[in-house]
C-alpha cells in the first residue's frame, strides 16, 4: 500500500502487511468484546423478572417490571453520548483504546448490578444505583458499535470486509443467545425461590468475569488508525463529521429500518408469537431459539456475498425486500397456528435481515474517511437506533392496544422504503470507498 493509500485509508502500515491468521486473530479479540457487551445487556432483560422486586417493593408486579422495563430502555437512549464518546475517543485516540475502554465501562455495570444490594438493604439508593449501571452499560453499548465496526472494517483488508465483518452480528446475536441459555440453565438448576433470591446475580458476576477476558485480548490488538489519522484537527470532530451529510443521512436511513426491522423479527417476535399468533411460551421460545442459530450462521454466508456483489446490492436486496415482504409476511403470520408454519416464516424474514446484518457496520464505514470513521458510523446508528428499533416493540403493542396491529407492519414496511431510498442515493463503494482510498462520495 502507498503512503498514499495508507494517508486516504486512515490503515497503518502495519495493518496493510498483516497476515490472514493475524487478521482472523484480530476478528475473534474484536468480536470477542462484542459478545460480552451484548450478553451483559440482554442478561439484565432476562433476569428482571427474578430482581424487580428486590428493587422496586410494589403491590403490583405489574409495577415492578414496568419500572425494570423503564430503566431497561435508559439504556437505549444513552447510546447516542456512547456513540458520541467512544467515536471521539477512537478517532483521536486510536481504536483499541476506545475498545478496551468500552468493554471495561460494560464490566463495571454488570458488576456493579451483580453485587447491589437491594432496596430491604440500603433502601431508596437501591434503585437509583441501579439507573447508574445501567446508564454505563448503555454508553458502553453504545460505543461499542461503530468502534468495533470500524477497527473489524479496517483490519479485514480488501476483497474479505464483507465476510470478516460479518462476524459483529455473530457474535451480537451470539451475545443475546448466551444470555438466553444461561439463564435457562439456571432456571433449570435452582428453584424459583433460589432464583429471585440470588440466583439472578450470577449471569451479571459471568458476564464481568468475560468482559475481563475480552478487554485482556482487546489489549493485546495492534491499532489499525494511523498516527497521521489520530493527530488530524479533524480527528473525532462532529464540525469534520457534518461535512459528510450524505454519508450521515444514508446511514441514519439505513439504521432507521434496518434495526426497526432486525428488532421486529427478533426481541419483538417473541411477545408476538404469544400475544397475535397465541402460540404457548415453550413453543415460541424454541421456535426463536431455532431461528436466531440459523439467523446467527447465515451472517458469515452474506456477508462474502457482499463482497462479491458489492454492499450497495446487498442493501438494495434488503430494503426492497423488506419493504415489499413486511406486510405479507407479517399479516400471514398473524393467522398461523403451526409453530413450523411460524418458524418457515419467521426464518423467510430473518433471511431478509441477513442482507442488511451481515454488513451493518463496514456498509457505513466505508461511507466515511478515517478521521471520523468512527464517530461517523456510531454516533448516527445509535441516535436511529435508539429512536427505532428500542423503539419497536413499544409502537407495535401501542398499534395493537389502539386495534389496529396491522399499521404496525406497514410502519415497517415505510422504514424499509427509507432505507430502499437510501440504498439507490448510495455510492457504489467498490468505486467510492474510503476503506480503499477512493472516496469520492459528495456531501
Amino acid at each position: 500500500m502507498t503512503m498514499a493509500a495508507q494517508a486516504a485509508t486512515g490503515v497503518t502500515p502495519a495493518q496493510a502487511e498483516t497476515s490472514d491468521r493475524q487478521k482472523i486473530k484480530a476478528i475473534v479479540a474484536a468480536s470477542s468484546g462484542n459478545l460480552v457487551e451484548w450478553y451483559d445487556f440482554y442478561a439484565y432483560a432476562f433476569t428482571s423478572i427474578y430482581f424487580a422486586s428486590s428493587f422496586f417493593p410494589s403491590s403490583s408486579p405489574t409495577g415492578q417490571l414496568l419500572a425494570t422495563a423503564g430503566i431497561f430502555a435508559v439504556g437505549f437512549f444513552m447510546r447516542p453520548l456512547g456513540g458520541w464518546i467512544f467515536g471521539r475517543i477512537a478517532d483521536r485516540r486510536g481504536r483499541k483504546s476506545s475498545m478496551v475502554f468500552s468493554v471495561l465501562l460494560m464490566c463495571a455495570g454488570s458488576l456493579m448490578i451483580g453485587i447491589l444490594p437491594t432496596y430491604e438493604t440500603i433502601g431508596v439508593l437501591a434503585p437509583v444505583l441501579l439507573l447508574v449501571a445501567r446508564l454505563a452499560q448503555g454508553l458502553s453499548v453504545g460505543g461499542e458499535y461503530g468502534t468495533a465496526a470500524t477497527y473489524m472494517s479496517e483490519i479485514a483488508g480488501k476483497g474479505r470486509r464483507g465476510f470478516l465483518s460479518s462476524f459483529q452480528y455473530v457474535t451480537l446475536i451470539g451475545g443475546q443467545l448466551l444470555a438466553v441459555l444461561v439463564v435457562f440453565a439456571l432456571q433449570h438448576i435452582l428453584t424459583g425461590d433460589e432464583m429471585r433470591a440470588w440466583g439472578w446475580r450470577i449471569p451479571f458476576l459471568l458476564g464481568a468475569a468475560a468482559a475481563i477476558v475480552a478487554m485482556m485480548l482487546r489489549g493485546s490488538l495492534k491499532e489499525s488508525a494511523s498516527h497521521e489519522t489520530m493527530k488530524s484537527k479533524e480527528a473525532g470532530s462532529v464540525r469534520a463529521l457534518m461535512q459528510h451529510k450524505r454519508a450521515l443521512l444514508i446511514t441514519l436511513a439505513f439504521t432507521m429500518g434496518g434495526s426497526l426491522y432486525f428488532y421486529t423479527m427478533t426481541t419483538y417476535m417473541q411477545k408476538f408469537l404469544v400475544n397475535t399468533v397465541k402460540l404457548d411460551l415453550k413453543t415460541v421460545s424454541t421456535v426463536m431459539t431455532l431461528a436466531l442459530v440459523v439467523f446467527m450462521l447465515l451472517q458469515p454466508v452474506f456477508g462474502a456475498l457482499s463482497d462479491k456483489i458489492g454492499r450497495r446490492n446487498n442493501m438494495i436486496l434488503f430494503s426492497g425486500l423488506a419493504m415489499l415482504g413486511a406486510v405479507p409476511l407479517l399479516s400471514t403470520l398473524s393467522l398461523v397456528t403451526s409453530p413450523w408454519a411460524a418458524f418457515g416464516l419467521i426464518l423467510t424474514g430473518l433471511v431478509i435481515a441477513t442482507f442488511y446484518t451481515s454488513i451493518s457496520g463496514v456498509v457505513k464505514a466505508e461511507l466515511f474517511p478515517a478521521e471520523v470513521r468512527a464517530l461517523g458510523v456510531g454516533l448516527p446508528y445509535a441516535i436511529a437506533n435508539a429512536i427505532f428499533g428500542g423503539t419497536a416493540e413499544y409502537v407495535a403493542l401501542s398499534f395493537k392496544t389502539w386495534g389496529n396491529e396491522g399499521l404496525f407492519f406497514w410502519y415497517v414496511a415505510a422504514m424499509a422504503a427509507v432505507a430502499f431510498a437510501a440504498s439507490l442515493w448510495m455510492p457504489d463503494t467498490r468505486k467510492y470507498g474510503y476503506l480503499d482510498g477512493n472516496g469520492r462520495m459528495s456531501s
